[in-house]
């Protein structure tokens, strides 16, 4: 009777070795740059309306961790992000945007993380694109600044999507 109480114990600890391991999720929140100066020039920076956007990002997502933040060498694109990035004390990272082993490379360094992305109306909706295996989402509007879209990634073509605004609604 004791022989098999502890073969069976022992069978059990063994099958439990066996369970399916648990898909890792990491987690993509992708913003677009915010409102940017209309000086003529290739590089602008952010108006007073994207700095308050800017602040506003910080703000919505003060209770949330985040491992990584990456952002397009862009003046905007970097001015977007560097409040959450201070905020968090991290460092915002260069990353070329709609290079599918870059994102691949990213996903895999911050795997089981949560990474903030900061793109443009093109490279935004493109990474989403990406991750999900599909074109689900067009650029955006030039004049629409409030989407974070926040991707629940367990491998490229296996995503959620959650789409989100921040900050003063720009339509």
């Amino acid at each position: 009777m004791k022989k098999t109480l502890w073969a069976g114990a022992l069978l059990g600890i063994l099958l439990m070795g066996c369970a399916p391991a648990q898909p890792t999720l990491t987690t993509f929140i992708l913003v677009r740059h915010a409102e940017k100066a209309d000086d003529g020039t290739k590089d602008p920076s952010l108006t007073a309306e994207g700095l308050a956007r800017a602040g506003a990002l910080a703000q919505a997502l003060s209770d949330t961790p985040i491992d990584a933040i990456y952002s397009t060498a862009y003046k905007r694109a970097q001015e977007t992000v560097l409040p959450v990035a201070t905020a968090k004390g991290l460092p915002v990272l260069a990353y070329e945007a709609m290079d599918g082993g870059q994102m691949d490379r990213i996903l895999a360094a911050h795997k089981g993380g949560t990474v903030l992305v900061s793109g443009h109306s093109n490279t935004t909706p493109w990474t989403a694109n990406y991750f999900l295996g599909s074109p689900t989402y067009p650029d955006f509007d030039d004049a629409d600044y409030d989407n974070m879209l926040i991707l629940s990634i367990i491998q490229k073509g296996n995503a959620k999507v959650m789409w989100l605004t921040y900050g003063v609604p720009t339509k």
